[in-house]
């Protein structure tokens, strides 16, 4: 297998590219690094030569101190460019964690119905880890340490040339057999990465769902699955760990050798008056300082083979495409917006047919209320409208404009949904409200509150829009929450409002404190109700019966409430939960 390293220019100049100036600091600071701990064996040689000939004690005194200066000096190089190296790899890695959250944010449905949340943290945030060191180190690292192996056997070459052949020859063999093993490791580490995926996925999963596992008794079906994936993570990291680890206890095999042979051959030499004390320095000096960059490229090797392994995952999520093509028109009212369904036909995948022929229209400022039984549709023609799919077949206009051809930033924000189901932040009542906008004035979130009946709810938060909120909505009921949900809508004043079962799990006397709440969000909007409950339609100007997928019935509330034929009427006769169920 070969490691793809097609993409890693790719990566390099995108995410390194805006930092060059860091970067081109960095390979500085490396290669004056290098520079120091070439010069400090020299200059030690060059010390004992001295201090066993007859060298002059101020020299001798001139050497020392330009050896702690230059000591000193690749010291601080070394802390400067692991410094530089850390904020290079941090820039990097987090401007990529924002395209790749981006980037998900912006697929469709289909996608994220097929990738669970743990999942693509573990891949946003696990696999972008891993390549902190490819961004940050890998090629200046590589690059300097191939220089300081050039320059240590260049150095010894000149010294001797037998001893530098014996040395460049030990070196060749050792880079070749670590260019051999770079790509062993891809795949285990791969397989770990997936199997570290698999784990959060299970985790975030069980985890949300946890008061449900409690009430079922479940718990010990989730201890099971997660020493299941923990066994499998934990097999799968030793895999990729011990595979890894081949090429260093090469590397350190091959070193001892180099150690042996230069000495062996420079004993030899200086048996026969050929070398110098302190030539056998500088070879015992050298041939130590070799197991550095053979060690750095060593450990740069197995980096590369996490960084490939990630760099493939990371690659294939974001060659992940919607299968929704964005339109690019911007141009639709802000208000006043007539929706339009005409004979769309829809289907998930390849199952059954869920929508078959679905036509009508909802005039500006009117209210379409759409009951039918579960399964039959209902919440799949909000899904359509706000384009998280796109029908096989028939048109979805607004105001005369197919959907298809608006841009998605366009169409979303002129339509606001509430939902049964409402999702909160661990984040301030504001924060919540405004999805984290702080350009929204708080008069304005406080008027929108009173309005909808939660000002005296507000007065009693000990730091008002500041207090903050739980995920799970700990400290509300069922109504507040509700209420806040739609509060979220008003201060989005969208043009059409979809109210999706958005009162199905309320008590009596809450329900008719929403529906004020309802009637103040609805007044001038164009809207779309999914009902169970018959009072909810109350207000509705039409009707739209929905059976497997069909229309069975449609038209204006009032003149079907008269008919002694219609379904609608009937539901009404015999209560809708009853005929609904």
């Amino acid at each position: 297998m070969q490691i793809p390293t097609w993409n890693a220019p790719t990566f390099l100049r995108a995410y390194l590219g805006p930092q060059w100036r860091q970067v081109g600091l960095l390979l500085l600071s490396v290669l004056a690094s290098i520079a120091a701990d070439l010069a400090n064996p020299l200059l030690v040689q060059h010390f004992i030569d001295l201090s066993t000939g007859q060298g002059a004690f101020s020299q001798l005194i001139t050497i020392a101190i330009i050896f702690l200066v230059v000591a000193v000096a690749g010291q601080g190089l070394t802390v400067a460019a692991t410094a530089i190296a850390t904020r290079v790899s941090w820039r990097a890695t987090n401007r990529l964690r924002t395209d790749l959250t981006r980037h998900c944010l912006n697929l469709d449905l289909p996608f994220h119905a097929t990738h669970a949340p743990g999942e693509l943290v573990e891949r946003v945030d696990g696999d972008v880890t891993k390549l902190g060191n490819f961004f940050s180190h890998f090629v200046v690292q590589v690059v300097g340490n191939l220089l300081l192996l050039a320059g240590i056997i260049a150095v010894t070459l000149h010294a001797d040339w037998r001893i530098g052949t014996a040395m460049a020859t030990c070196a060749i063999v050792t880079i070749g057999l670590l260019a051999a093993l770079r790509s062993l490791g891809v795949r285990p580490w791969e397989a770990q990465s997936r199997a570290s995926a698999d784990l959060y996925s299970f985790i975030e999963e069980r985890l949300s769902g946890m008061e449900d596992l409690r009430a079922l008794g479940a718990t010990t079906y989730v201890m099971r699955g997660l020493a299941e994936r923990w066994r499998r993570l934990i097999t799968t990291l030793q895999r990729a760990t011990m595979v890894g680890s081949i090429a260093f206890w090469m590397m350190l095999f091959m070193l001892t050798v180099t150690l042996v042979v230069t000495l062996g051959v420079g004993l030899i030499l200086f048996g026969r008056h050929e070398a110098t004390i302190g030539t056998l320095y500088l070879i015992f000096a050298y041939a130590t300082l070799l197991q550095r960059p053979v060690e750095e490229l060593s450990r740069q090797l197995q980096d590369l083979q996490q960084a490939s392994a990630s760099l493939l995952r990371t690659t294939d999520l974001l060659s992940a495409r919607s299968a929704i093509a964005p339109g690019v028109r911007t141009e639709l009212a802000m208000q006043d917006i007539t929706v339009t369904f005409d004979q769309v036909d829809f289907r998930y995948h390849s199952e059954q047919a869920t929508l078959t022929d679905i036509s009508f229209a909802v005039p500006a400022r009117t209210t379409l209320g759409v009951v039918g039984r579960t399964g039959s549709g209902k919440t799949t023609l909000t899904r359509l409208l706000f384009r998280f799919y796109d029908p096989q077949a028939g048109t979805i206009r607004l105001n005369g404009t197919d959907v298809r051809d608006l841009a998605l930033a366009t169409l979303r924000s002129r339509i606001g949904l509430v939902t049964q189901d409402i999702q909160l932040f661990h984040a301030s009542i504001r924060d919540n409200l405004t999805f984290f906008d702080a350009t929204v004035p708080e008069e304005r979130i406080i008027a929108a509150l009173t309005t909808l009946g939660l000002g005296d709810w507000l007065s009693h938060q000990p730091q008002g829009v500041a207090t903050l909120l739980a995920p799970d909505g700990t400290g509300l009921s069922a109504g507040e929450a509700q209420l806040l949900s739609f509060a979220r809508v008003f201060l989005q004043d969208p043009a059409i409002i979809v109210l999706d079962e958005a009162s199905s799990r309320l008590d009596p006397a809450t329900e008719r404190i929403v529906a004020a709440a309802t009637a103040r969000l609805l007044a001038g909007k164009t809207a779309i109700i999914i009902a169970h409950r018959l009072h909810t339609l109350q207000q509705v100007d039409a009707i739209l019966v929905l059976e497997d997928g069909v229309i069975q019935e449609y038209g204006p509330r009032a003149e079907l409430a008269r008919r002694a034929d219609s379904q609608f009427a009937r539901l009404l006769q015999a209560g809708i939960g009853e005929v609904l169920a």
